[in-house]
């Protein structure tokens, strides 16, 4: 590489790493903003402002019934506007980064931000995170687009604002870079990652100085596990393997229910608000994203059946929030169901294993990580997001060896995740691996045109005649493959009137004239050949030191291959299960 293109390169990454810095900020501030906005809502429509369940704790019954159900009725009007007009951009930020050119719809991704607004306000059971990292990256994209900034820069810079409104909405930078690099780009190549880890520590610094950064569950003193204690937290690993894809699968279930009522989706979000509501006035702790009520789960003794109670109430309340068709995260109910399964996990494994001397809060912790983990498919970030949340490196081990455990039991169990990308990304991995060992053999039909290398001219002329083929197969007495007569060869014998009684195939037959395949290739190898050949077969050989013809592979036939496997591969994909609540 010349020195002026070390220049340019240099030059490029520094141009990226400087506007990364400048999404970083612009995230966190559009996560201040968001944050400013809820409370806001929150004082007009019910005079104070706060964690949302401490506010329903403090209202009457008849307002815990109508707050969520106002908030769900504006919401779905939003919506509603939002969906009324179509734009040719993308209206969410996976799919901008992923599949399109970085450009997001500003009117749609504010409609759709202000209808999350209100749900979250409103005590809606679902994560305000969502919508906060929606914003930040719409801040991106109206940046780039100001600066006319190209479509791979473009994608990428939104990526960053995806990564700043993680690391601002949880104070964890670490875990929002990966977030957006695992989930979103599918890759953590440094070239990608650098520009988002550096959005997203000056997002993380930004909300520093603005005064609203703390970790949201510290815990400094967590004790080390030591030795063969560690066993437990396989076994609670397979556990929330097994209780993940549920959770997920009955999001799709509520969210089915209300799509097949048929009722407009501003009366949906309506009836799931008035659903939440009566579910509010008895217990009010489900509002919101779960926060406070974890906090308590790690410093104050629960008895069993109140957790079992409390995490029923939880995924009811989380599920007429989706179900409805509200737009929000996920990540903070996850954190919530998580949390409160390993709670139950503790205290089972501790009242059958009294010697065990693992404090109950750990299974807590390491059941919210695990949890996060197998639901979205991204253990690696689940891992460093519970690390950054508690500052305590001895929960490092426990979690994870229960988050990869939880990982790998629910990728077996289910395919279900908690966004389409996630589902499409291993989808096409599968297409590609099936292709990569399906063989050419499936696909070998007898060769039809087919002689022998001493049979006549006028013979093949007559196989010409016979078949609407370019090409007739030469093969000796034992079936060895000697090569191809082409039809323009005779055509041009004919027209310069030689002699061609006296000729055999033996003496006009191309030996290399045509590419030939092997009946162990794979379907992606035969493609390749097809793709430089305009005929419609290729010959087929055996791998032997004289290879013998065993027939013809059609191109149609490899075309249909390929699309029935995509087809079966269609038909068991399971719908990812937050269409309208991608974060």
């Amino acid at each position: 590489m010349s020195t002026r293109q070390k220049l340019g390169q240099a030059s490029t990454m520094l141009w990226v790493l400087g506007w990364a810095v400048l999404m970083g900020i612009a995230g966190a501030l559009s996560i201040w903003l968001f944050h400013e906005a809820m409370f806001l809502v929150q004082r007009l429509l019910t005079g104070q402002s706060g964690e949302i369940s401490d506010v329903m704790r403090d209202l009457s019954w008849w307002w815990r019934l109508l707050l969520p159900t106002i908030g769900g009725l504006v919401a779905g009007i939003l919506l509603w506007l939002a969906k009324r007009r179509k734009s040719t951009m993308a209206d969410d930020y996976m799919e901008a980064v992923t599949l399109g050119d970085g450009r997001l719809s500003i009117r749609q991704g504010l409609l759709r931000t202000l209808s999350s607004l209100f749900t979250v306000a409103t005590g809606g059971s679902i994560g305000r995170e969502g919508a906060m990292i929606h914003l930040a990256s719409l801040v991106a994209s109206m940046l780039g687009r100001l600066l006319q900034v190209g479509a791979t820069h473009l994608r990428l810079l939104v990526a960053c604002g995806g990564a700043a409104g993680v690391s601002a909405a949880y104070g964890t930078p670490l875990a929002g870079a990966v977030f957006v690099a695992e989930i979103v780009l599918g890759t953590l190549n440094i070239q990608s990652l650098g520009p988002l880890l550096v959005a997203a520590a000056v997002a993380n610094l930004t909300m520093r100085i603005v005064g609203i950064y703390q970790p949201l569950y510290e815990m400094p003193d967590v004790q080390s596990v030591v030795g063969m204690d560690i066993w437990v937290f396989v076994l609670l690993g397979v556990l929330v393997g097994v209780a993940a894809p549920g959770f997920l699968k009955l999001m799709t279930v509520f969210k089915s229910y209300f799509e097949r009522t048929g009722i407009p989706l501003f009366l949906r979000l309506a009836v799931g608000g008035v659903l939440l509501g009566l579910l509010l006035i008895a217990i009010p702790d489900v509002a919101g994203n779960g926060y406070s009520v974890v906090t308590a789960l790690l410093h104050e003794p629960w008895a069993w059946y109140m957790v079992v109670g409390m995490l029923f109430a939880k995924v009811l309340a989380t599920a007429l929030t989706v179900g409805s068709g509200a737009i929000g995260g996920v990540f903070t109910p996850a954190l919530f169901v998580g949390a409160a399964f390993g709670t139950l996990c503790g205290q089972l494994l501790l009242s059958v294993v009294p010697g065990l001397s693992i404090p109950l809060h750990l299974f807590t912790l390491v059941g919210m990580g695990a949890f996060l983990g197998a639901a979205t498919s991204a253990p690696l970030m689940a891992i460093l997001m519970l690390f950054e949340m508690t500052l305590s490196y001895a929960l490092v081990l426990p979690l994870i060896v229960a988050t990869v455990v939880a990982y790998f039991v629910a990728r077996l169990l289910a395919e279900v995740a908690m966004y389409d990308v996630v589902l499409v990304r291993e989808q096409n991995e599968r297409l590609r691996s099936t292709l990569r060992h399906t063989r050419l053999n499936e696909l070998v039909r007898p060769a039809e045109t087919v002689l022998k290398d001493d049979a006549k001219i006028s013979e093949a002329l007559q196989m010409f005649l016979d078949y609407p083929v370019k090409y007739v197969y030469v093969v000796d007495a034992n079936n060895v493959f000697q090569g191809v007569v082409a039809q323009q060869d005779l055509t041009r014998l004919l027209l310069h009137h030689l002699d061609t009684e006296k000729l055999t195939l033996a003496d006009v037959l191309r030996p290399d004239f045509v590419k030939t395949l092997t009946p162990n290739m794979s379907l992606d190898e035969a493609q390749d050949y097809f793709v430089s050949f305009s005929g419609e077969r290729l010959p087929v050989l055996s791998e032997e030191a004289e290879p013998r013809l065993l027939g013809v592979v059609y191109k149609s036939a490899l075309l249909e291959k390929y699309t029935a496997i995509k087809r079966s591969l269609d038909a068991a994909e399971v719908t990812a299960v937050f269409n309208s609540t991608k974060s």
